[in-house]
């Protein structure tokens, strides 16, 4: 008997998704067999915009059995939609596994299907997710995470690895390859979310300078000054320090401590609870330097962050 998989929409929905639809098509085919059945739902059924304003048409969940149900995310944090959240919870209880993609945790997570388990969602708005449900362990730097029979992807593309990874889990590593050659994408993508948060939001298109934030990252101990980057790529303070603002928008100091602030943040989360040896570690030198960075850049000292971390930990030690 085919395997049911019910995708979950919603108003404002992010359309691209839906690709993770096409890698169980593709599993169907590779694995000469209806092997699984997909079908779009949604509270009430009907057609549905997304955020792009393509419209699809879904399914009413009422009344529906799942053996996988996957929610779908949005630009913007979903939230606000009880009805919802309550469809979710019962249809979660009868399904074998539930899955969420990109920002779709924020609704599992209201649903408290989450509580106690380890999660990700898009690494932009992980802090957030973490905030609001801190009986959640959220790990922001993962591709996408199984816990228990709850599957949490990343953001965006992320849908893809998700869906291999089920297909996977299914029926084997052979067909999950062949559905990757197909899709000519990574049957298993390497690295984290990291690698598409500071460096890809700086991305320069010189060779030099990518190689000179590289160095940055490796060596953030290291007093990382103009003079010192600028020689690292064999160009003049100068002209290095004009092409690396023009290239990024930030001048060579803001992006080191951009690279430091997301170095010591992960050290935090992570459950390093000393900050004078995060702020060395990750180059701030003092205490005092390092919550100033942190209170420009997310409004709260690095302490703040290390007692929600410390009652985050305590609160999954009394649930285990």
């Amino acid at each position: 008997m085919a395997k049911h998989i019910g995708f979950v929409v919603f108003p404002g929905f992010q359309i691209l998704d839906l690709a993770a639809m096409t890698v169980f098509e593709m599993a169907n085919l590779e694995s000469a067999r209806a092997y699984y059945q997909t079908e779009l739902v949604a509270l009430e059924g009907g057609m549905v915009a997304s955020s792009s304003g393509v419209r699809v048409e879904a399914q009413p969940m009422a009344r529906r059995q799942f053996d996988t149900l996957m929610v779908g995310g949005a630009l913007n944090i979903p939230g606000g939609m009880p009805e919802l959240t309550e469809q979710l919870r019962r249809a979660a209880g009868q399904a074998r596994r539930t899955a969420s993609i990109c920002t779709g945790a924020f609704l599992l997570a209201e649903a408290g299907l989450l509580d106690g388990r380890r999660a990700t969602t898009h690494w932009a708005h992980a802090l957030e997710l973490q905030n609001r449900h801190p009986l959640v362990q959220v790990d922001e730097d993962k591709i996408y995470v199984s816990d228990g029979g709850v599957w949490t992807s990343a953001g965006m593309t992320a849908c893809i690895d998700l869906a291999l990874a089920l297909v996977d889990a299914d029926l084997g590593a052979e067909v999950a390859k062949a559905v990757s050659r197909k899709m000519v994408v990574y049957h298993r993508r390497t690295g984290g979310q990291s690698q598409f948060s500071t460096l890809s939001e700086l991305e320069p298109a010189s060779d030099r300078i990518r190689d000179a934030l590289a160095f940055a990252k490796e060596n953030l101990r290291e007093p990382l000054t103009i003079e010192q980057l600028a020689a690292h790529v064999h160009w003049s303070p100068r002209h290095f320090s004009r092409a690396f603002l023009l290239q990024t928008g930030y001048s060579p100091a803001k992006a080191v401590e951009k690279l430091r602030l997301e170095a010591a943040k992960a050290l935090i989360e992570g459950g390093h609870s000393g900050i004078a040896s995060i702020a060395g570690e990750t180059g701030f030198g003092d205490e005092e330097r390092m919550r100033r960075a942190f209170l420009r850049a997310f409004g709260r000292p690095p302490q703040a962050m290390v007692r929600e971390v410390r009652a985050r930990q305590d609160a999954m030690a009394e649930l285990a």
